[in-house]
């Protein structure tokens, strides 16, 4: 499903494969195994192709429009892991609206990510279980069950557990992240 809608919005912009792999810093094979469905990309390598078609990340799942009320039942959430299993995300929101709310899953020595990163929005994350550290402009903000964090995106951040038990997390962003 994936590799259809990354096909889908290159043809539209009139992106080759070798461009479109040139821009996510990717190989040429790897895009097009992954538009072929062959292949299934990791969540860096979604997020590398999501900012080089300028979508956010999970308009790359979608299949449909919204309508004006949408529910999002908990069994058909769409789902993303890091390879190595440290962070998974559920969205809670359905897609293509300016709010984007994802249900994170931190392991115990997890990260959201290798090292922080940027993207053109604002976050507001809310703990609801376990306990989680906020990195953002290299500074670590600890939050315990309950507390939460906002900040503007575009300073370079990521979630991180040093701590034993998993932690479990709500985060608004908007406009979507990429």
């Amino acid at each position: 499903m994936v590799g259809t809608r990354i096909r889908a919005l290159r043809t539209a912009r009139g992106i080759t494969v070798t461009e479109l792999a040139r821009r996510a810093a990717v190989s040429t094979a790897l895009i097009s195994q992954v538009e072929r469905e062959l292949a299934d990309p990791s969540l860096v390598t979604v997020r590398k192709i999501a900012r080089a078609l300028d979508v956010p990340l999970f308009s790359l799942f979608e299949e449909s429009e919204p309508a004006d009320v949408a529910v999002v039942r908990s069994d058909a959430r769409i789902h993303v892991q890091s390879p190595g299993g440290g962070i998974a995300y559920s969205r809670v929101s359905p897609g293509r609206g300016r709010l984007e709310v994802l249900h994170g899953v931190l392991s115990p020595g997890g990260a959201s990510a290798a090292e922080p990163w940027s993207h053109p929005s604002e976050e507001c994350a809310l703990v609801t279980a376990g306990r989680l550290v906020v990195e953002v402009a290299g500074a670590e903000r600890a939050l315990d069950v309950g507390d939460s964090c906002y900040f503007d995106s575009r300073l370079p951040h990521r979630y991180v557990n040093p701590y034993r038990e998993q932690a479990e997390f709500v985060v608004s962003i908007t406009p979507p992240g990429y």
